[in-house]
């Protein structure tokens, strides 16, 4: 028999039914079962997934190939012995519960011969709400890196190897790990190879969320990933010297695992377990967490982060509580600089340094945004001069002379809409504040109300109405939404050609005030009536 092209290693343990499209995307191949080797290990499953590997081998005997074995408690062992059986060029790594695409193989296969590759990254997305990172996969790269790319963020296993590079040092799955095994494998390949590609204009990876969720990343507990995580962590920093590239690997973890660590959930762990992970994410910290990770990470994370190290677990489960009721808490602005006023900020007892709840720019625009409510519009008349007169609250307090409301023209950039607002370039025109303008703090300190009344000018235009503020030395575009309030009524005003306005919600849900000559609109509606009665004489006199 010829030298295989690629052998799949395929892990399994009780993943039926998803095990019958596995094999099923892997016979089915466009490479073709002649340059195919399978290697299926059977981690002494209990359901009918041996019976299902045996059968797909007797119906390919030249392809297919099942061994069955004692449980080892992850896909670790079974990946390390079918390695060591494995003949092909390359080695490929598949979930016994996923599948691929038809063509993946073939297209990986023929992209390393092409460029050299070591490893090359096909396209992989989730399905049935498996989460699956993307940043990598904007376009095709023959040649990337793991410390100047999104590949951190997408470590599985799940990718082409070239077997020599596996085999030349001896690269194999630690079988300590409950959960991610498969980073230190992945890891040190990409260290060791000489090329890494992607390969992002194919879906090679279908990777798969079971109905039930039993997928081993979802089951283990807290303590098991932060032991997973710090094994992961301390296998890179032996791999990687101090310095830049160690800190593009490592952010991974600390972005993802450990910050995992730190949701809601945390609040419902025992006493004895919340302290055990504080702990252990402090030592990691001690070890890995660099002044430039430390500024490079988004403020909630540093806070909860530097909370954790602190051993502060009272101001840490309330941080969590208190987002998850009532979201991030406001900014405090003060000479130039902005901190996000989580617990413990400024307590003495916690001894958290400022720059842990300092905002440096991360995540500012969808915060603005999410704390700026209406609450309140109407029109207010002093002879013919028309205002509208808004309460908003905003989600800033301390030096907030620069915060004002205004009307502007045009719609919002497209790149505003996910975070609800924008960072305006340095070089940006905004409208100018017209009108009167009052602040005061709210809610005992935590918000600031702003107060406008703003003249109505007779023109005819379309202008939503924007919150500018300035935040970090960054000056930011608000749109303010209505959140279900009612809209003033439609109103007539002026002297000589009378003007309509009206203020009214955009698809988008944000405060959209439109001015109008009556006679103009009047005129049009008559201009098409006679159109259209001109139009029906015609088709009679015919």
């Amino acid at each position: 028999m010829t030298e295989p092209d690629v052998t799949v290693v395929v892990a399994v343990y009780n993943t039926m039914p998803y095990l019958t499209e596995c094999l099923n995307s892997l016979v089915g191949q466009s490479i073709g079962t002649d340059r195919l080797e399978v290697i299926a290990v059977d981690d002494g499953s209990t359901d009918e997934s041996g019976t299902e590997l045996d059968r797909f081998a007797a119906k390919y005997p030249a392809t297919v190939r099942v061994i069955h074995q004692e449980n080892s408690g992850g896909p670790a062992a079974p990946s390390n012995r079918a390695l060591d059986l494995a003949t092909g060029r390359y080695v490929y790594f598949i979930g016994s519960d996923d599948h691929l695409g038809a063509e993946a193989l073939e297209r990986m296969v023929a992209y390393a011969d092409e460029h050299g590759s070591d490893v090359v990254v096909g396209k992989m997305v989730g399905t049935n709400g498996r989460y699956v990172h993307q940043k990598l996969y904007t376009g095709n790269d023959p040649d990337i890196s793991l410390y100047d790319s999104a590949l951190p963020y997408t470590l599985a296993n799940t990718k082409l190897f070239r077997r020599e590079l596996v085999e030349e040092h001896h690269l194999r799955f630690p079988e300590d790990l409950p959960v991610g095994s498969d980073q230190p494998f992945t890891i040190e390949a990409c260290v060791r190879a000489r090329k890494i590609s992607v390969l992002a204009d194919y879906t090679c990876y279908y990777a798969v969320k079971r109905g039930d969720a039993s997928n081993i990343t979802y089951r283990a507990d807290h303590l098991a990933r932060l032991r997973c995580t710090e094994k992961i962590m301390k296998h890179t920093a032996a791999l990687i010297p101090p310095g830049p590239d160690r800190d593009a690997v490592v952010k991974r973890h600390f972005d993802w695992e450990l910050s995992k660590l730190l949701l809601a959930d945390f609040v419902t762990l025992d006493p004895v377990t919340r302290r055990q992970v504080c702990e252990g994410i402090g030592t990691l910290m001690d070890a890995y967490f660099t002044d430039a990770l430390r500024d490079g990470t988004g403020v909630t994370r540093r806070v909860r982060f530097g909370l954790a190290r602190r051993g502060a677990v009272d101001e840490l489960c309330s941080a969590l509580r208190d987002e998850a009721e009532h979201g991030a808490p406001p900014f405090l602005l003060e000479d130039g600089r902005a901190f996000a006023t989580y617990p413990g900020f400024r307590d003495g007892a916690v001894g958290l340094p400022d720059h842990f709840y300092e905002v440096l720019d991360e995540g500012v625009a969808g915060r603005l945004a999410e704390h700026t409510e209406l609450e309140s519009a109407e029109w207010e008349q002093e002879g013919s001069q028309l205002s509208l007169v808004l309460s908003v609250r905003l989600g800033i307090v301390g030096d907030t002379a620069a915060a004002t409301v205004a009307l502007a023209q045009g719609a919002m950039p497209k790149g505003a809409d996910k975070p609800g607002a924008r960072r305006l370039p340095a070089d940006a025109r905004r409208p100018e504040p017209v009108g009167e303008f009052g602040r005061e703090f709210v809610q005992g300190g935590t918000r600031t109300r702003l107060t406008a009344r703003i003249p109505i000018e007779q023109v005819n235009a379309k202008r939503g109405v924007r919150v500018y503020a300035e935040v970090a030395g960054s000056a930011y575009e608000i749109p303010v939404r209505s959140d279900g309030l009612p809209m003033p009524l439609a109103r007539r005003w002026g002297r000589g050609v009378p003007y309509r306005v009206s203020a009214n919600v955009n698809p988008k849900g944000r405060v959209v005030v439109t001015t109008a000559p009556l006679w103009e609109t009047k005129s049009g509606v008559f201009r098409r009536l006679r159109r259209k009665l001109s139009r029906l004489k015609r088709k009679v006199t015919r």
